[in-house]
């Protein structure tokens, strides 16, 4: 993929929150978001802690704009302030209106290895992309995780989710292979 391809583009990164720095998920976000700023990307999450701190940090050394999406009721619920990597914050009283202001805002989104809130983040993008709700983009999960469960859902569904409704979704083994797909 070419560094002019991705150029100025604003690309949406869901993961979750628990990765520490040394560990392999919180690497791997850091490794994304170099390779999103060096592209000339604006990358855009969720702006605290975990994943979203990690693509953060890789984006804005590599002399990328971050955007970090925060909202209220976050940190309502868990005592944590935005990182200090975000160059640029957006924020929403709300998680909905959080979530929506991502994947609105964005023109492809890549999904990490994360719990509950990235499935959330997966599955509404999803949703609007196949009702045509929003305009098409990529949305790609990173890891076999992501494909593990994605692929029992369509299994364990029996029928449920017909084939033009699987192709809004696609799988990467890893960041660089993401990447390739926006």
């Amino acid at each position: 993929m070419s560094k002019h391809h991705l150029t100025g583009r604003r690309i949406a990164v869901f993961g979750g929150s628990a990765p520490r720095p040394g560990e392999p998920a919180y690497e791997e976000a850091l490794t994304l978001g170099k390779l999103l700023g060096s592209a000339g990307c604006t990358v855009l999450n969720g702006g605290y802690i975990g994943t979203m701190e990690a693509v953060s940090r890789g984006a804005a050394e590599a002399g990328g704009h971050v955007i970090g999406v925060t909202c209220d009721e976050i940190e309502c619920w868990r005592p944590v302030k935005p990182n200090r990597w975000i160059h640029e914050e957006w924020r929403y009283p709300t998680l909905r209106q959080r979530l929506l202001a991502m994947i609105d805002a964005c023109e492809g989104a890549i999904a990490l290895p994360g719990g509950v809130g990235t499935l959330t983040e997966i599955a509404m993008t999803w949703n609007l992309l196949l009702t045509e709700a929003i305009p098409s983009k990529p949305l790609v999960l990173v890891g076999p995780g992501w494909k593990e469960v994605i692929l029992q859902f369509f299994a364990q569904m029996d029928g449920q989710v017909p084939e033009n409704q699987r192709k809004w979704v696609a799988f990467a083994p890893d960041v660089h292979a993401a990447l390739a797909l926006l």
